[in-house]
């Protein structure tokens, strides 16, 4: 297939770099959706195989008829600001030299404001003063989830980070030049430079909350 269509395979995360808004949309859909029925091949209740509808939509046990249908997990995306720099975090998993806004899995029973103080506290040791909601978007890494982005800022004196090292493998503070200059970086996959880090792709939620504080450093004021 290769050959004849004279093209290569890539990871749909290096893909994001290079395709537009509805290309990037249409695959991390298929994607999520490929990824759901292969997880959801046999029913959780009877253990029988599930056999899925015509369009893809869902799934049907035919021993006991329940429906199941894709979701989405809930996940809190927060770019934190002391108000003249923000912090930007890396997990081991991340490419080499990216950084990205802190983020985690909604638990069960809390609130999108609790979610975000809570997962700002573990990963950093830091507490959120504000916040304020930005947008969503589905994003199909490493499953399905529904990324809810937010900016926050801390108390005013409290900016030491202890890092959770479980979670994190490094975070810190970075000016409003510095984001500036890695905004303004084009491919990291084949422009990498020591001593330089970059962002998530303009396409990921990620990096709009970042772009949003790069234009309008203040945006987050709105009381927790």
């Amino acid at each position: 297939m290769e050959t004849e269509l004279k093209g290569s395979f890539m990871e749909l995360r290096k893909a994001l770099f290079q395709l537009n808004t509805k290309d990037a949309s249409l695959l991390s859909t298929a994607q999520a959706l490929l990824r759901w029925h292969d997880s959801h091949q046999f029913c959780s209740r009877s253990g029988q195989p599930t056999k899925k509808n015509m369009a893809g939509s869902k799934r049907v046990c035919p021993s006991n008829k329940i429906i199941y249908y894709p979701q989405m997990a809930p996940v809190v995306i927060t770019l934190v600001s002391d108000g003249t720099r923000c912090l930007l975090a890396r997990q081991s998993s991340f490419p080499k030299g990216m950084y990205s806004a802190l983020a985690g899995f909604c638990d069960i029973g809390e609130s999108l404001e609790e979610a975000v103080r809570r997962e700002v506290a573990e990963e950093v040791g830091l507490e959120v003063e504000r916040l304020q909601y930005s947008a969503s978007q589905h994003w199909p890494f490493p499953n399905s989830s529904l990324m809810i982005a937010c900016h926050a800022t801390v108390k005013s004196g409290q900016t030491e980070i202890q890092v959770n090292l479980r979670e994190l493998e490094a975070a810190g503070w970075f000016s409003h030049d510095e984001v500036a200059t890695a905004l303004r970086r084009n491919n990291p996959y084949t422009q990498q430079q020591n001593g330089t880090f970059w962002l998530p792709p303009k396409l990921a939620i990620a990096h709009q909350l970042i772009k949003e504080w790069v234009e309008k450093p203040n945006c987050s004021t709105l009381p927790a």
